[in-house]
């Protein structure tokens, strides 16, 4: 159980930040984005290909940078060319397919396993085990994103990308440029999800050009756990939920998969599954507290 639960933490904290720009899209731009896909494995394209050369802490940073980019031209598509939301994210996600090769010199498995790692440089400065290693980077990143971000969407321009997504029309009639906040805000969740592929990658010491697939839906299974779990609070307490949601996804998924009813290759079965149970469960206690108020109500 021990090693299940620390299993799930190593995980769930280099997801975490993946949580976060899911988050960004989905409920703050409230917007589904499957640019995510692509960005993902483009964060990991960068960061491997960087590492090896020797730059894994630039890795991260430019690896932020074209995820940003990437979130960017998919906010273009949907407010210059008029594209939907959906076919536009499609669209740069499978245009990021390509790019991550031409990224990688043409190899869809880059290994970076001789290569010196973030995770190799705290252990040979402190002693720690590797595992250890890759639960506290992560965990410090996560710190330092989710405090960026919750000051960040308290500032004038956080609040304006707040107001794009609750009400457009109003933002617009207020004479301010939706389409920039818009874009604004696709670029920094992007820029989170390529940050979340960096960190795996150096974790993993590899890349995969099908790796990125699905992680749209693993983002949003922690977005939903974990306002499941804390309920919707705010922007601060959203994005503290997106990364506590994110551990207990993982930990649901190694749960699930230690029981041996699922083989290993129904990660993304029981991953669609836990979705639409976090899904459901609003709905179900909305139907269940409406029929004890109508029991209560008759028998009154």
């Amino acid at each position: 159980m021990g090693l299940l639960l620390f299993n799930s933490l190593q995980e769930g904290l280099g997801y975490a930040i993946l949580a976060l720009g899911v988050y960004i899209t989905f409920r703050i731009l409230n917007m589904p984005d499957l640019t995510v896909d692509g960005s993902f494995g483009l964060g990991m394209a960068v960061s491997i290909v960087l590492t090896v050369a020797g730059h894994p802490f630039l890795a991260l940073l430019v690896a932020c940078l074209a995820g940003a980019a990437a979130g960017y031209f998919t906010g273009l598509l949907q407010t210059k060319v008029k594209i939907h939301p959906i076919l536009a994210g499609i669209l740069t996600m499978n245009g990021l397919y390509t790019v991550n090769l031409i990224i990688t010199g043409g190899k869809s498995n880059v290994s970076s396993a001789v290569a010196v790692s973030l995770f190799n440089l705290l252990q040979d400065a402190t002693g720690l085990s590797r595992d250890l290693c890759k639960i506290i980077i992560p965990f410090i990143l996560c710190v330092i994103v989710v405090a960026v971000l919750a000051v960040f969407f308290k500032t004038r321009k956080g609040l304006a990308i707040r107001a794009t997504g609750d009400n457009e029309d109003m933002v617009r009639s207020s004479s301010i440029n939706a389409d920039v906040y818009k874009c604004a805000g696709l670029a920094i969740g992007n820029a989170c999800v390529a940050l979340s592929g960096a960190v795996i990658g150096q974790s993993m010491s590899f890349f995969d050009v099908g790796y990125g697939s699905g992680m749209v839906v693993v983002g949003l299974a922690s977005v939903i756990i974990g306002e499941t779990i804390m309920g919707r609070h705010g922007v601060t307490v959203g994005l503290i939920s997106a990364v506590v949601g994110s551990c207990l996804y993982r930990m649901f998924i190694a749960a699930a998969l230690k029981v041996d009813l699922f083989p290993a290759y129904s990660l993304k079965l029981i991953s669609a599954v836990i979705v639409i149970i976090a899904l459901a469960i609003p709905t179900l206690q909305k139907k269940l507290g409406s029929r004890r108020h109508k029991g209560g109500a008759s028998r009154c």
